[in-house]
Formats: structure tokens, C-alpha cells, sequence
């Protein structure tokens, strides 16, 4: 099986990690760093603001079973594509919202899907997401992987993570894994 791969920086990873993990056709989600000017950049230095980097995520998806358009559904419906660097009380450049293409298809859908939700009206404000193509992707490091899964008795896991995957689970349950 050959997968697809979408990288999305949509806020604090560790919220839309838990996110994406749930979703049917989804095989491997890592938490990490893109968009940047730093090399190898780590978790204190991207907190900086200063790398350049957002905090993304690297989605591999069988696209036979979930598409990037789907994809795309949920990366806008679950985080406020209108605030400029900033998803809830995370600020910083770090926490952008912004999509990575991987080849053209990619940008074409992204730029469509955009200019879709902003010719709606779907939101009061206008939608600032950026739309860049990739370049590179820096994993963040093991403790940042899978966290909510593994940390689910954290108090900002339990009091900020846990509704966003709930809410999720509700809108989307059509779309879920069973494992």
C-alpha cells in the first residue's frame, strides 16, 4: 500500500494530534516542526518564535479509504483558521494555522477549499491560513509524540485536548477508526 502524506500546522499539536490519530485511513501521525529557517530546530527554540517554524502535523493516509479533501474538512473545522498566529490562549507564530502541499493537487485543493469557506462567509473573520509549499519536516521530540494518548491524565490534556477530541468524535464519527 502506497500512502499519502498532508502536513498541517493547525495550533498546539498535541490537541489536533489526537485529532487526526482517530480518523479511518489514517496510519501514522507525528508531531513535529515545519516552515522554518532553523535547522534541526527543538522544542525550547521553535517556542522562541524566532525559527520560523510552525508546530505541524505529518499525516501518512491511504488515500483509498480517506482523502485529502476529507482531510482538509477536518483541519478547517477544527481550529479557528481566522486567528493570526494564535489557536485559544497559544500565541506565537509556532501556533499558525497553515497547510504544507506536497505537489500541486495539494495546493489546488487547499486554495480552493480556502476560497470556498471564505466566498461562504462560513466565518466573521476573514480566514488567514497560509498555504506554503513544503519544504521540510523536523519530528518534535518522543515526549511530544502521541501525547495525548499517553498523558490523558495531564491537567491542560484533561481540560483543553480532551473536549476538542470529544467534539470531534461527535461531528465526525462517520469517519473513525475502530482500532
Amino acid at each position: 500500500m502506497k500512502l499519502t502524506r498532508a502536513t498541517f500546522g493547525n495550533g498546539c499539536f498535541w490537541c489536533t494530534e489526537a485529532i487526526f490519530q482517530n480518523l479511518k485511513g489514517v496510519h501514522d501521525v507525528k508531531s513535529g516542526y515545519s516552515g522554518g529557517h532553523v535547522a534541526h530546530p527543538d522544542y525550547k527554540t521553535v517556542c522562541t518564535g524566532t525559527t520560523g517554524h510552525a508546530e505541524c502535523l505529518d499525516i501518512y493516509f491511504d488515500d483509498t479509504v480517506i482523502s485529502f479533501e476529507a482531510l482538509l474538512e477536518v483541519f478547517w473545522n477544527t481550529h479557528d483558521p481566522t486567528t493570526l498566529n494564535r489557536q485559544g490562549e497559544d500565541v506565537g507564530t509556532q501556533y499558525r494555522s497553515v497547510i504544507f502541499y506536497h505537489d500541486e493537487l495539494q495546493h489546488q485543493l487547499s486554495s480552493a477549499y480556502k476560497n470556498q469557506l471564505d466566498a461562504a462567509g462560513i466565518y466573521a473573520d476573514p480566514i488567514v491560513t497560509e498555504i506554503a509549499p513544503f519544504t521540510e519536516f523536523f519530528p518534535a521530540e518522543d515526549y511530544h509524540q502521541n501525547y495525548f494518548n499517553l498523558n490523558g491524565h495531564n491537567p491542560y490534556c484533561h481540560l483543553v485536548v480532551k473536549p476538542k477530541v470529544e467534539k470531534f468524535k461527535k461531528k465526525y464519527a462517520d469517519k473513525l477508526s475502530s482500532e
